[in-house]
């Protein structure tokens, strides 16, 4: 499993034997069911979560009750509730796997160890980060100037396989809409 992060972090830079060690000591690995919430709100997230198979999400409560989901992980990728695991602070969000996943997991003081011991793992970390919040910044704006639709149709573009893996009434979530409205747009994209 530890392949898939070794290749993309490789691609970034040069990966000595050293880091490959680095990284299978630090990172775990484990097979997770589907449906199995991982981190939940209210509690300090336990690890960062290296998606290698499946797909996660991120999800809150509002104040209807209503599940909110505001991220959906399509391999490969990293998820966590970022803020509260690297502050160790109570998250108020629940990481979820919606389908069975392969994933490297590893803790905050593993996280800090590693990238104290390797520059290769230390320049990517901050990689990873930047791109988190580009990424946030970049679907805060989608979510206040593109239609429903619109929206869809990026996300179709870019994750096709999100639409066989994922539930609709998730993927409405994460699109701001109601699984209705959803289900209308995706009729009238099939006319």
């Amino acid at each position: 499993m530890h392949k898939h992060l070794l290749n993309i972090i490789s691609q970034k830079g040069l990966l000595t034997e050293a880091d490959s060690d680095l990284c299978k000591a630090y990172f775990e690995p484990v097979l997770l069911p589907k449906n199995r919430i991982v981190e939940q709100a209210g509690y300090i997230p336990q690890y960062l979560y290296f998606v290698v198979k499946g797909f996660m999400r991120i999800f809150h409560y509002n104040e209807s009750g209503d599940e909110v989901t505001t991220h959906i992980n399509c391999p490969p990728g990293f998820l966590t509730s970022y803020v509260h695991f690297i502050n160790e602070t109570k998250a108020d969000e629940n990481v979820e796997c919606i389908t069975e996943c392969e994933l490297l997991r590893i803790t905050k003081s593993n996280l800090d160890q590693l990238t104290s011991k390797s520059a290769a793992f230390k320049d990517f970390s901050i990689e990873v980060f930047q791109l988190s919040i580009a990424y946030n910044e970049n679907r805060s704006k989608e979510l206040a100037t593109l239609t429903a639709e619109q929206r869809y149709k990026k996300l179709i573009e870019n994750y096709p396989a999100i639409i066989h893996h994922v539930p609709v009434q998730y993927i409405a979530s994460f699109l701001g809409m109601k699984p209705e409205s959803l289900s209308r747009i995706r009729k009238r994209m099939l006319s």
